[in-house]
């Protein structure tokens, strides 16, 4: 038991936390559950505790709620989980404790007073429009609350954040804190993250502050990624000589238990749920990466017969947006051969738009000895305008187009009827339609992830320069979700990742018209293109001779 402070040893509400741990016949709370219960007391107005799974946050929540009740009766707590029955639960749970627990018997609802899994005061409390203590789900009813705590207890979970969508939706929802929070009140968070998206590590740029205590002793490359996060609890136990990959809380799991969880969660999983670090799940969940394309500029007509990618320091580029996670970079390539030839084709995908937000996406896509050069994407509101037809049968004939191919599935082709005579009357080529089956999102990836690993996707840097001021006009909270290159770093193969797709998905109808092109082996092509040219020279030669041999001739006679 902690060292008594104050007159009255419960205003330490680790005392308190073991009186409670007492009650309910647990072991006394582990070092990590006091180190957790000294930040709850201590932490700054925002804050965001994170913890491995298991450590007892909810249960350590429910003892912090009695606690504030225990120290100030006229407090007004609102507890927000991730569900109704995960927010029930809670409020059940806490005044189980206040009728249970002797030291708690002052604090029992009267006869007058609220008193339900919903919502209850405590005893000695004035009247109130807010009771004492609510207990609501994140999707409830939140308007209309008044508290000088709120405590979003493991508010994110998988079911809300699966999808950009969702995330946003959560990341939205939360903002309403601030309408009801008393003035001078506090905000704290206690959870663990789902993605490096996550609301937590969106909150720091809210205001509030992160400590995180993971399961192990960190790497240093962990140590690095958690920086000022990380506990100062689990930086003594560093200090003391932990081994890297020790249990920081032995009285929870033992090293033997965690190599356990680790074997039945998989690296992912563990990474996420017991070490807080985000990024194997993520480099798991996001396969398309910005690092694996190379961006250089593209002549309009030629390209070199074969490009080479590398992933040095000195080649990142650091001066186009960037949208990608931490650590996913531009690169321009290693070497570029001097050999150039004609492309063998180019063509353009468009996914016309469906209803409400979507848009009419392009993607323009040349071709040559194996590799893909993008050199134009783009999208326009609507679908079916005259302007929007015009703008891209332009954009055809600007970029040498041979080929349109055009999403079927909308309309029943009705687009592609209607772009037909715009082409023609412009940039007459031909016009094939193809149909998509199956999940989009497992699609794109499945096009996309084989060409680009191969580094055999050449961006050309305008792409991404236009990619960016072409969402301007967009609403700022929106933006994003346009941009080509943020949907192709947050897509996964969960159904509805995206907020928005369109470009994204026409670049993958551009990729997979040359699928059939890019069986031909690289540096083959590379090398019968240097035939070619070789005999070409050498026909040249003896041509050249062939008319030194006549000259001769025609001087003797």
């Amino acid at each position: 038991m902690p060292t008594q402070s104050g007159t009255n040893p419960l205003s330490d509400f680790r005392n308190f936390l073991y009186l409670v741990w007492k009650h309910l016949n647990l072991p006394d709370p582990t070092p990590v559950q006091y180190d957790i219960a000294l930040r709850l007391q201590h932490g700054p107005r925002r804050d965001v505790i994170e913890a491995f799974r298991g450590v007892g946050k909810s249960w350590i929540t429910s003892a912090y709620v009695c606690w504030l009740l225990y120290m100030d009766p006229e407090h007004r707590i609102l507890v927000v989980s991730a569900s109704k029955s995960r927010a029930d639960d809670f409020t059940t749970f806490t005044l189980r404790l206040i009728k249970e627990m002797p030291v708690l018997q002052h604090l029992i609802p009267g006869k007058d007073q609220r008193e339900s899994k919903i919502s209850f005061d405590v005893g000695p409390s004035s009247a109130s429009h807010a009771p004492s203590v609510k207990s609501v789900g994140i999707t409830g009813q939140l308007a209309g609350s008044r508290a000088d705590t709120i405590i979003g207890d493991d508010i994110e979970v998988p079911n809300n954040s699966q999808t950009q969508a969702m995330r946003d939706k959560l990341a939205e929802q939360v903002k309403e804190f601030d309408a009801i929070l008393k003035p001078g009140g506090r905000v704290l968070y206690l959870g663990t993250p789902q993605t490096e998206q996550s609301l937590y590590n969106l909150l720091p740029e809210r205001g509030y502050n992160v400590r995180v205590w993971p399961a192990r002793i960190p790497s240093e490359k962990q140590l690095a990624v958690y920086g000022e996060r990380l506990a100062p609890y689990i930086k003594r136990l560093i200090e003391a000589g932990g081994v890297e990959g020790a249990s920081t809380d032995l009285q929870r799991f033992t090293d033997e238990d965690l190599f356990e969880r680790e074997a039945s969660y998989g690296r992912a999983g563990f990474a996420l749920q017991f070490m807080l670090d985000t990024r194997l799940s993520d480099a798991d969940r996001y396969p398309l990466k910005v690092a694996d394309l190379i961006v250089m500029s593209c002549n309009p007509n030629l390209a070199p017969v074969r490009t080479i990618w590398a992933s040095s320091p000195e080649l990142a580029i650091n001066d186009l947006v960037n949208v990608g996670f931490a650590g996913d970079t531009f690169y321009r390539p290693m070497h570029v051969d001097t050999d150039w030839a004609e492309y063998t084709g180019t063509v353009m995908a468009i996914d016309p738009s469906g209803r409400g937000k979507d848009e009419t996406s392009y993607a323009v896509v040349k071709f040559l000895h194996g590799y893909q050069f993008l050199t134009a994407c783009g999208g326009f509101p609507g679908g079916y305008e005259d302007s929007t037809l015009k703008s891209l049968a332009e954009i055809a004939k600007l970029h040498g187009v041979s080929q349109i191919v055009t999403e079927a599935n909308f309309g029943d082709g009705m687009f592609t009827k209607l772009l037909q005579p715009v082409i023609q009357k412009v940039h007459p080529c031909r016009i094939e339609e193809v149909k998509h089956h199956g999940q989009k999102e497992q699609r794109i990836i499945d096009t996309l992830e084989p060409v680009m690993m191969q580094h055999r996707l050449v961006v050309d840097p305008k792409v991404i320069e236009q990619d960016y001021k072409t969402i301007q006009h967009y609403p700022l909270e929106r933006q994003a979700h346009y941009m080509l290159f943020h949907q192709l770093t947050r897509v996964t193969r969960d159904r509805g990742a995206l907020v928005q797709d369109d470009r994204l998905d026409a670049l993958a109808m551009a990729v997979n018209y040359w699928t059939e092109h890019m069986a031909r082996d690289t540096d083959k092509a590379a090398e019968a293109h240097r035939e070619a040219m070789l005999e070409k020279e050498l026909n040249r030669f003896m041509e050249a001779c062939g008319r030194g041999e006549n000259s001769l001739v025609w001087s003797r006679v």
